[in-house]
């Protein structure tokens, strides 16, 4: 019987080549993904259908409301996506406080509740947008709390938080995700996407995963993709 291990999935190009990536190291895989009040829910059907495309058939998906204290463009309609700045130095606004120490900490209750020890997120420290929990000090941080917060410290064995994708620049990524035969079309990276689910073109997410495919002479296939929900 194969090891389980969850996959944190947004439906984003790095979650599902993360995805893809846990996939191909014969896991029983567990795709957990968050409806937590975030702008809009496209990338939520991206994470479903990107799910089926890899094969992958336990799909869990958690819901709670962030927007209840907003603080991110991508929780509150009073804040505004900001366009695409590579120059940016501080934090930006869809920055969503604590999103991932969340994320992990749902993903390391049902690995204990199911008994996996590996947890995928498909965080990256090159081409990202400065958020402080994709960094690797937080992800080691976290490993440590998750150890020491589960049985896993009286039974002695240890929760792995695994990040293939931590130290790749976004064109790496992508070329690691064809190579795995994943269709970009269906994923959805785009903070603020248009009526009819295409991305806006102009956000932070937006601009790196543009870049990443024109550096590879390519177009995103994303762009012609239409989901209305």
């Amino acid at each position: 019987m194969a090891e389980k291990a969850v996959v944190l999935l947004s439906g984003g190009l790095d979650s599902v080549t993360c995805l893809a990536a846990a996939k191909k190291e014969n896991f029983e895989i567990h795709a957990l993904c968050f409806d937590y009040g975030q702008r809009h829910q496209i990338e939520i059907e991206c994470a479903r259908r990107s799910a089926a495309a890899i094969g992958v058939e336990k799909f869990h998906l958690i819901r709670f409301d962030l927007r209840m204290w907003g603080a991110s463009a991508l929780t509150s309609d009073d804040l505004d996506v900001p366009e695409f700045d590579a120059e940016r130095k501080e934090v930006p606004v869809t920055y969503v406080p604590a999103r991932n120490m969340i994320f992990l900490s749902f993903g390391a209750a049902l690995a204990e509740g199911i008994g996996a020890k590996d947890i995928y997120i498909g965080v990256n420290s090159l081409d990202y947008s400065g958020y402080p929990d994709c960094r690797p000090g937080f992800i080691d941080a976290f490993r440590k709390c998750a150890n020491l917060g589960t049985k896993a410290v009286d039974e002695n064995w240890e929760f792995q938080i695994r990040t293939p994708l931590q130290y790749l620049k976004k064109s790496e990524i992508i070329q690691l995700g064809l190579s795995l035969g994943v269709d970009y079309s269906l994923t959805h990276s785009c903070y603020n996407p248009l009526p009819d689910g295409r991305p806006c073109g102009h956000c932070d997410s937006c601009g790196l995963r543009n870049r990443a495919f024109a550096e590879l002479g390519m177009t995103d296939p994303a762009l012609e993709r239409k989901i209305t929900l």
